[in-house]
């Protein structure tokens, strides 16, 4: 992974000294809350309803675990003892003091990691798929072109205070599996027909009080022109994009309303008029440089026949590992090695329910003892709100998943109903319109079976507390948005969205339903698609295209009567 040099170490410890001095004088009444408001946004910190939020920067999710011990470390001694992984892959906190960010702050920077640029708007932290450079489909590895983005992005002066925030995606597969289609940039690494390294650049994504899918507007951006045509792009944003409504200001209203030719060919102009083959024109010196930091790990050359001889002995042997392994572990491109998915979605655990991608400090320092031993001392997180060990052999598989099952980090749930994404709703941000946690315990308590769960196969579920849709359920198979209604917590529910190749926006059922009717109106969804799902002698038809194949009529239908 990629380490600071002098320069990065010093241009981070400048900005944490500079923030103490700007919340001494704020806390002190020299520095007016207008005036103070901008200046935590740029260092992540948010006040939500009862306590600040510091959002942590987890760059690409890409995680070393020293880093996450300080993380533990930090949740103890000026938190609640825990932290919550977000969509974005980054880490939040919920109950810093104000007074203690800058010491947080100062603590993050001596293990290489920040709160710059998670909050205000400019370029978000770019994300990718959890199984970069480790997945047998892959074309390349996007990691190296989102560190490139991130050194190029980081400070860039003409950016720092764009109309909205704006985030990059980057996949080296066909397959998305991070939602490059929600973003106001998805980058899809692409070869031509002469074998050379390129994107698709899809511009205009976004999800929020108006939901769009982004724009194809170039279909082959040859790699050396990456930087260069993404500061063409945001320079025409920065040019057009509103600034008079706040609703109206991201991206993708600008591309919705002009259309994709018309903003490409804006986007060409600026290009080709004043940034092409310039200062920004990539090398392969740079991209040397890039991959340097994303080396292979030492990987061990196994006997194959072996490894997975005594690997089908132990899923023989223990059917709740045989779940773990099918649902939570992951091709990988090397022989002798899979990568593991640990769940965040732990339901209920002796009766109490833990909140999607909650982590406690006592998990954060064993799982990086983990991670030292059998995933090369790396970890990443996920835009499903998980955790992946992306390098774990075999022979490993059994022991770790007897660890992660003592630590409650092992259900063998992904992908299912209850591998949720939700986010904090009503209980901690002053946005929300609606609670959240209490919904999908409520979910959880409904559907505890998981010969069940694996029944219904694949459905995501996402969960959001307001339009914000930070849970993204615009794109979840089932997503569910609260909403007030006259001070009352109502659920509205959506069906058919995805955020993979075929993304698309789900559809709304119909009127809200009462908070405790939420669980029973899915299980009245879940009933007619297992009564009408199609099947064969080789496949069962998923529930997303089941509502792409009959609608949401047969589920209106039952629901509303």
């Amino acid at each position: 992974m990629y380490q600071y040099n002098y320069a990065d170490q010093t241009l981070v410890e400048e900005r944490v000294a500079q923030f103490r001095d700007q919340t001494e004088r704020f806390l002190a009444g020299e520095l007016p809350e207008e005036q103070y408001l901008p200046l935590r946004l740029q260092n992540g910190l948010y006040i939500q309803r009862f306590a600040p939020m510091l959002r942590i920067a987890i760059p690409y999710g890409l995680l070393a675990t020293y880093q996450l011990r300080k993380l533990a470390d930090i949740t103890r001694k000026y938190d609640k003892g825990y932290g919550h992984f977000t969509t974005r892959t980054n880490i939040q906190l919920n109950w810093p003091k104000l007074e203690e960010v800058p010491d947080i702050l100062a603590e993050l920077a001596s293990v290489q990691m920040h709160a710059i640029q998670t909050s205000g708007n400019c370029i978000r932290n770019t994300t990718t798929d959890p199984y970069a450079g480790i997945h047998k489909e892959e074309i390349a590895d996007p990691r190296p072109y989102c560190e490139i983005i991130r050194q190029w992005s980081t400070f860039h002066p003409e950016f720092a205070f764009l109309p909205r925030k704006f985030k990059i995606a980057v996949i080296g597969t066909e397959n998305d599996r991070a939602a490059t289609q929600v973003h106001d940039v998805g980058l899809h690494l692409k070869t031509n027909e002469a074998g050379e390294l390129g994107f698709e650049v899809i511009v205009g994504g976004g999800l929020g009080r108006t939901p769009v899918i982004g724009k194809v507007i170039n279909k082959f951006l040859p790699r050396e022109h990456l930087l260069s045509y993404l500061d063409a792009i945001l320079r025409v944003y920065n040019l057009h994009g509103r600034r008079d409504n706040k609703y109206k200001a991201r991206i993708k209203i600008l591309v919705d309303s002009m259309g994709g030719p018309a903003f490409a060919k804006l986007v060409n102009a600026e290009w080709e008029a004043h940034i092409k083959d310039g200062p920004l024109t990539l090398t392969d010196a740079n991209f040397d440089k890039a991959s340097s930091f994303f080396t292979e790990p030492d990987y061990t050359k196994f006997d194959a026949l072996q490894v997975q001889d005594e690997l089908q002995k132990q899923l023989d042997a223990d059917q709740k590992f045989a779940n773990w392994y099918n649902q939570n572990t992951v091709a990988h491109k090397v022989a002798g090695y899979r990568a593991v998915v640990i769940s965040l979605k732990a339901g209920l655990v002796d009766g109490t329910y833990v909140p999607s991608g909650d982590v406690d400090s006592d998990q954060m320092n064993a799982l990086a003892d983990l991670a030292d031993k059998y995933s090369f001392g790396e970890l990443r997180s996920t835009y499903e709100q998980n955790l992946v060990f992306s390098d774990v052999q075999i022979d490993d598989l059994y022991e770790l998943w007897e660890q992660l099952t003592e630590l409650h980090l092992a259900r063998a749930n992904i992908n299912t109903l209850t591998d949720m994404i939700v986010c904090p709703g009503w209980d901690y941000c002053s946005l929300a319109n609606a609670t959240t946690h209490n919904i999908a315990e409520q979910i959880e308590k409904q559907f505890d079976d998981l010969d069940y769960l694996y029944d219904l196969g694949d459905i995501r579920l996402n969960m959001s507390g307001c339009m914000n849709a930070c849970a993204h359920h615009h794109t979840g198979d089932i997503g569910i948005l609260g909403v007030d209604k006259k001070g009352e917590h109502w659920y509205q529910i959506s069906l058919g969205g995805n955020s993979k190749n075929d993304a698309k926006i789900g559809k709304i059922l119909g009127k809200a339903v009462p908070a405790d009717e939420v669980a029973s109106t899915l299980q009245t969804i879940l009933d007619v698609y297992l009564a009408q799902r199609g099947s064969n002698d080789n496949d069962v038809e998923g529930f997303g295209d089941m509502v792409n194949r009959v609608g949401i009529a047969p589920f209106k239908e039952k629901v509303y009567g």
